[in-house]
């Protein structure tokens, strides 16, 4: 891994140092930052990608409005004991 030096003014580190938890070091959590803020770039990309599927194919488009369709709000069926 290489060492990355990053500067931040200092309005933005006071920011970050009222945020953060008071164990919790500056690189972590900047590094804690960049990993959630790339996961939702590509969390977003591929519900885009999947929202495109869904427009172009329609077996994955009628598989995905059953789904949608199933009753999941309720309440499951008891098993009786034998």
């Amino acid at each position: 891994m290489s060492a990355t030096t990053v500067k931040l003014d200092g309005e933005l580190l006071r920011a970050i140092a009222a945020v953060k938890s008071p164990k919790q070091t500056l690189s972590a959590y900047v590094r804690e930052a960049l990993q959630r803020d790339l996961r939702r770039l590509q969390m977003r990309q591929a519900a885009e990608t999947y929202a495109k599927l869904l427009r172009t194919n329609a077996s994955e488009r009628e598989a995905m409005d059953e789904w949608e369709a199933a009753p999941l709000a309720t309440d499951p069926r008891i098993r009786r004991r034998k």
